[in-house]
Parts: C-alpha cells; structure tokens; sequence
C-alpha cells in the first residue's frame, strides 16, 4: 500500500460520476480528470476529498429565468466503499471523529488510484458536527473553515490511519486544504521532540511549518478574489482551537492583516508552485510577486471526453492513443469524411436530447453555437447579445443560428443568478428569430453531450480573469474549434484559421481593464464575415479546422501530458 513514490491528492471537489454530486465545476472535473491521468499513467496517486452526502445542488430554472436550488442528496453507500480506519479533529473544542468512503478510479490497463472521501456523519457526533460534510461549497465562512479542517488536518490523520506513512509529495489542489502544513509540521515536531501523538500543539513552530516545505506542492486556479479563502482570526482561534499554540507562533507570519490567507499558507510552505496555464502563471506571478510561480496548463481526460463517435473513430485511425494521447496528432491523416461524419452523429445525439426535454424544436442542419460553464458575471455569458439587432443582422445574411447554454450559479452569487435572468429574457426576445435554450443542472454527462456535439464552442471572459478553463480543450478533443477570448489556455491553443479562432487581440494585458465593447464587434465580425459562411458555404474548409482542433490542441491539452509535467517539475524533483 505505502509507497516512497506515494502522491497525496487534496482537492476540495472532485468529479467521478454524474451520479456522485462531489463537484461544482472545472476544479472538481480537473481533479476527476487528474485521478484518472494518474490510474492511466500508473503513478502511486492517493486522493483526498470530502463526501459531501447533500451535494452541491440541483438546479432548476423557472419561466422567468430564476435560479432554484433544490438539494442533490446521493446514494453514498451505493456507489462508495466504506474503509475500516477511523480518525479524529478537533474543532471549536470538540473531537469531531472521521470516517471515510472509497472509490477506486481505474486506469486504461486496470491500475487503480483510490479516492478517499472524508465523512463526519457519525452517530457518536453531536448534531452540530455530523453535519459539517453534507453540502459543498454550502453554509458561512465558519462551515467553510470546518471543512477545511477536516480536508487539510483530517485529510492528513487518515491518511496515515490507512497505513500511508510515507508520502512523497502532498499536492494541494487550490488553498482549500493548506492546513495539511500544519498537521505536517506537528508531525515533524512530534518526532523531534519524541511526543506521543496527542499531545498539545504547542509544538507547531514557523521554523517547523517551513520543514513541510519539500513535500508540498500548490497549484493555485484562479485571480479572482473569491477563489482567495480568508478567515478572520477570530473565527480561527474559536474553530481550530486543536492549533492554537501553533497560532501564537505563526500569526505574525501566516496571519499578515488579522486574517488566515489560505493561499498564502500555501504559497509560504511549498516546494513547487504553478498556474494552470502560461498566462494565468504571469498573471499569479504578478498577484504574489515574492514567489517562484510556474505554469503547468490543464487539460482533459482523453477517454472520459471524447464522445462514442469519436472515439470509435480514433480507435479505427490512431491506434493506442488512449495509452498515448499525444498520438493524436495523427489525427491529420484522417478523412475530413470520416470527421464529420462522427460530429454529426454526436450533433444529432445532442439535439435529440434537446428537443427531448424542451419544445424548441432545434434543427441538426443549423449551426450551433454553445456556451456552458459556470454562471459568473466575469465569463460574460451575455456578451454575444450586446446588440442583439446586430446579431439577428448576421443570422439574416450569413445564415441561420442556434445556440445551447448552460451553467450554474453558485446559490449566493446573485449577479451570475442575474445572468441566467438576462439570458432568458433575450431568449423570449428573440423566440421567433434564432433558437435559443438554457438547460437546467449542467453536470458531467451534459457537459460532455454539449462539447461534442455543439459545431463552434464560445468562450468570452473578462481577461485575465480566467486561469484556464478546460471545457473547449473537450470540445477540441471531438473536433470541435474554439470561437473565444485570448484568456486561460486559449493563448497556448489558439491557431487563427487552424484550430478556432480568436475574439479581440491579445493584449498581454495582466490587469483588469474593460474590453467588452471591442470584444463585442471583434466576435460579431467572425460569425459574420468568417465562421457561419465558412460553415455553410464552404464545408470541407471547416472540416478542416476541426480535424486541426483534435491534431493540435487534443494531442496537447490532455491530463496525460499535464500529469506527465507534474511527474517531471513538481512529483519527483
């Protein structure tokens, strides 16, 4: 079981199943993505996570466009193995136990990298504490702080309670679970001072904290504040009450302004550091100028994303790409026949299942247009409605449109729940001049019908605002091109005329500024005069770019490559 070359995996959400409501979006999908990468690769990787037994939430859309979150309770026991180890945190005073649950991610060749989700419902609780693992990313900052606790602490317990005693590296997937430094250091000074393992955390020291260095790294996921967890040290010193002489030592240093950064305990206490693609690395590089920050650029679970079609298609044509991804580019030597002919398969599949649960009526001839991620006022769902007569305009001269989107807002974000409201109102605006639907609880199986089977894949970001992003690297995959923002990993993907195309100028601008008037014209302007005419008027030049979109940006961005560099620069180094 325990391995010198052993990879602890923390993350906050992770994506397995549509049926296991562990995630809310691109980080838990990436974590998914990360575990089934390493079972492929066969790199000794353990995963740590919560099992959150009410889930993120259910969403349903009204008339109106008004979000309602309904809970996304889940047959834990059906889909999960329950472990036999049990371990113990102390929050705001009290021994809150742990148990944990199991899942086995298997590789392309049968190897298999677990998953342990952190469970505190336990009878011998009290009522307060066994609810403190049912709701993602749900309750207040206190809620947040406990299960940060029982990720980074908890996380750490039980993993030497199941008998991992010599872990290589531990892998901090976002701040979430940076207090697995302080558990570390306990450790350490438990060693050096030949203590029992439960004594008083007096022994927690900065000099010791700086130890765990060289068994941690941290990838750090977005610029935007909220992805930034801060707690007051009020609310520290009254819920992890099992540190607090660890916390009269450090607060001078890991609490700067009264407050416990997350991130920067993470940042002051790894070996490795890096953003998730090459200008979200500049972009952190600026945000935390005293650190060593490095890229390494996300990418997507080949076999999990590219559709039935598709992937028949490549197992006919390339031959062990699902063991080598970067095999893909071999994809040029396929028919652009042969290519579309499979994205029409997953097109109709698509459609079908639109008209299915709405009475739109879309049209597999018509181009399609899609838009899902989460609903966040900085990824700008509604920039192509910014004139709206301009975009009926284009459909009149250029040919008819269809649009797909989708996306959740997180329950206390009302301006992405204003969003939503926005989108349905141009939709019953426009009801009688293009098609457009909002599908309800976007997840992983609409996620993947949307990626495979949409003809152009929009993204539209305020940058530099998104790190990364992953879902065009899906669409890529299926031979489906990008129309988007020059943010996140499209900088790296983006091919003008080859694989997708590109919405404004790359500015290299690392700071917020406004774009969204020349962004606007600049995405009006390729529909018009470049994508819809060359879509309809010139088949086998699209079909082109979208065999480019697989052999370029699909043989590239793919969690096999991007685990491939964690192996090299962050794992083993």
């Amino acid at each position: 079981m325990d391995s010198k070359d052993t990879i602890a995996y923390f993350t906050m959400e992770i994506g397995l199943e549509e049926a296991m409501h562990t995630y809310s979006g691109g980080l838990g999908v990436l974590a998914g993505d990360t575990a089934r990468a390493a079972a492929d690769l066969e790199i000794p990787m353990i995963v740590v996570t919560l099992v959150y037994r009410q889930g993120y939430f259910h969403q349903r859309i009204d008339a109106a466009g008004t979000q309602i979150e309904e809970p996304a309770a889940w047959p834990v026991a059906e889909l999960l193995q329950k472990v036999e180890p049990q371990c113990a945190v102390e929050i705001e005073g009290r021994t809150v136990e742990l148990c944990a649950w199991k899942y086995d991610v298997k590789g392309v060749n049968g190897y298999r990298v677990p998953v342990y989700l952190l469970d505190s419902s336990l009878e011998k609780n009290s009522a307060q504490d066994r609810p403190l693992t049912d709701y993602l990313y749900g309750g207040d900052d206190r809620y947040r702080l406990c299960q940060e606790i029982i990720l980074g602490v908890g996380g750490v317990k039980m993993l030497r309670a199941l008998g991992y005693h010599d872990i290589k590296r531990f892998h901090m997937n976002e701040g979430h679970a940076a207090l697995l430094t302080l558990e570390l250091a306990y450790e350490l000074g438990a060693q050096a001072w030949n203590l029992a393992y439960e004594p008083v955390r007096q022994v927690v020291t900065p000099e010791l904290v700086h130890l765990v260095k060289p068994k941690c790294v941290f990838t750090t996921h977005t610029p935007v504040p909220a992805g930034h967890d801060k707690f007051s040290l009020d609310l520290v010193h009254r819920v992890l009450t099992g540190y607090h002489g660890a916390f009269a030592e450090t607060e001078q240093e890991f609490c700067p302004g009264g407050v416990l950064d997350m991130t920067s305990l993470a940042l002051d206490n790894s070996h490795y550091i890096n953003g998730v693609a090459k200008r979200h690395g500049k972009v952190s590089r600026q945000m935390f100028s005293e650190y060593k920050i490095d890229s390494i650029t996300n990418g997507v679970h080949a076999g999990t994303w590219a559709s039935g079609p598709i992937a028949e298609l490549f197992d006919r044509r390339v031959p062990g790409w699902r063991e080598d991804n970067s095999s893909l580019r071999y994809a040029l030597r396929i028919s652009t026949r042969e290519i579309r002919h499979a994205h029409r398969q997953a097109k109709q599949a698509l459609i079908e299942r639109v008209n299915g649960i709405t009475s739109i009526g879309m049209d597999p001839d018509v181009f399609t247009l899609g838009f899902a991620r989460r609903a966040a006022v900085y990824k700008r769902a509604d920039l192509l409605f910014s004139d709206v007569g301009r975009l009926v305009e284009i459909t009149a001269r250029s040919g008819p449109l269809q649009i797909i989107y989708a996306g959740k807002a997180h329950p206390h974000d009302q301006g992405g729940k204003d969003l939503i409201k926005r989108i349905f109102q141009i939709k019953e605006m426009l009801k009688n001049k293009i098609k457009i639907v909002y599908l309800e609880d976007y997840g992983i199986s609409l996620a993947k019908a949307l990626t495979t089977g949409v003809d152009l894949w929009l993204n539209t970001p305020q940058p530099p605002l998104e790190a990364s992003g992953t879902s065009g690297m899906k669409a890529a995959l299926n031979g489906v091109p990008s129309l988007s923002v020059l943010d996140g990993w499209w900088v790296e993907g983006c091919i003008e005329g080859v694989t997708g195309w590109a919405v404004g100028v790359d500015d290299s601008a690392l700071e917020y500024h406004d774009t969204r008037a020349e962004d606007a014209q600049s995405l009006y302007n390729k529909l018009e005069m470049i994508i819809i005419p060359m879509f309809y008027g010139e088949g086998e030049k699209y079909a082109h770019v979208m065999r480019n979109a697989i052999a370029l940006n699909g043989s590239f961005f793919n969690a096999e490559r991007m685990l491939n560099q964690y192996v090299a620069k962050a794992y083993y180094k």
